[in-house]
């Protein structure tokens, strides 16, 4: 097997023994990586075992690979500056918030011509630790660590949002803040009412006047509910636009109280207790305003790749889940140096 047959290999397979970082069983990044190599989850357990199967002439060569690394000894000089660029990348890339996590070995050649390897450890604030062996070549301006990266292009992956419609939509935070957050999410979204909570704290204390939060409907159809309290959100927003983060509230703190069977009688209640008036807020619910807006909305969802709540692209940067720790503040920090520096650049001028 020639160095290039065994590279396609691994780049097609091998994702699926060591594990995609970015997509596995709906959580995100570091912490992925954790239940994905711990094999916490059943769910990941069905993965593993599948990838396994698919993989298993790759492993053996990747397994001889790493067995080379470790034997061999024959490490490269090392090189901090461009060690600290490969942590810089992979901290964004995967969202880890404190670089101090990441802790890189020596990098030494494989029994591979022109593959390298080095270990990639990350410990998070719990004290869990997952290893990986991150391939490259000399230069480290490519990588796989079950897939394949190029070390050069923006580790943000950054989506284009103007395909987006953003205008005509509730928002948190003045329009000329330098970092938008536009949420896609469901009332009847647990992890989307714990994220809600924190995203108020964010827009309206922590980063007051620096961030601006946009709010996109996206009722799964798994939620029997969802859809109908978007109608009545939306249609509030329609007569009050701050009525909407009311509603929003309210659905986020009582989904336990919440059904199919009486999620109107909540809604007209809500809208009796914020002087809404009723009728109109009906009619606006059975007609079709409020319903193309929130159709845009999914379509939006759809075109950016979303298919999970609450997923939330900051300055089209995205996140997806609830993120741990302090990943938001991670991201949010590092967008407003880069909006500083620019600045700081233009004004030289």
């Amino acid at each position: 097997m020639s160095a290039q047959t065994e590279l396609r290999c691994f780049t097609r397979y091998g994702s699926r023994f060591l594990g995609g970082l970015e997509e596995i069983v709906g959580r995100p990044y570091h912490r992925m990586l954790m239940t994905y190599l711990n094999l916490a989850t059943g769910a990941a357990r069905r993965v593993w075992l599948l990838g396994v199967i698919a993989a298993v002439g790759c492993v053996l060569l990747i397994a001889a690979a790493q067995s080379a690394v470790a034997a061999a000894g024959d490490a490269i000089p090392n090189n901090p500056a461009r060690d600290q660029a490969v942590k810089i990348y992979l901290q964004k890339k995967f969202r880890i918030p404190s670089i101090t996590e990441i802790q890189l070995g020596p990098l030494e050649r494989t029994g591979i011509d022109g593959l390298y390897g080095r270990s990639v450890t990350v410990t998070n604030e719990q004290g869990q630790t997952a290893r990986v062996v991150m391939f490259t070549n000399a230069g480290e301006t490519k990588a796989i660590i079950g897939q394949l990266l190029d070390l050069e292009a923006d580790p943000w992956g950054r989506t284009d949002m103007r395909m987006v419609h953003l205008d005509d939509r509730p928002t948190l935070g003045p329009a000329d803040a330098p970092v938008t957050i536009v949420e896609f999410a469901d009332f009847e979204c647990p992890f989307c009412a714990h994220a809600f909570g924190e995203l108020e704290t964010l827009a309206n204390s922590t980063y007051k006047g620096k961030i601006r939060v946009i709010f996109k409907n996206y009722p799964l159809n798994v939620h029997p509910w969802a859809r109908t309290a978007a109608l009545g959100a939306e249609c509030a927003r329609l007569q009050n636009p701050e009525a909407f983060w009311d509603f929003a509230r309210y659905y986020y703190s009582n989904q336990g109280q919440i059904t199919p069977q009486n999620v109107q009688q909540k809604i007209d209640a809500e809208a009796a207790k914020l002087s809404l008036d009723g009728t109109v807020l009906k009619a606006c619910m059975a007609g079709k305003q409020a319903a193309a807006r929130i159709a845009q909305d999914q379509a939006d969802a759809n075109a950016v790749k979303v298919s999970s709540t609450p997923t939330f692209f900051i300055n089209g940067i995205s996140v997806v889940g609830l993120p741990e720790g302090k990943v938001f503040n991670f991201v949010i920090d590092s967008e407003l140096a880069k909006a500083g520096a620019h600045k700081a650049s233009a004004s030289a001028k």
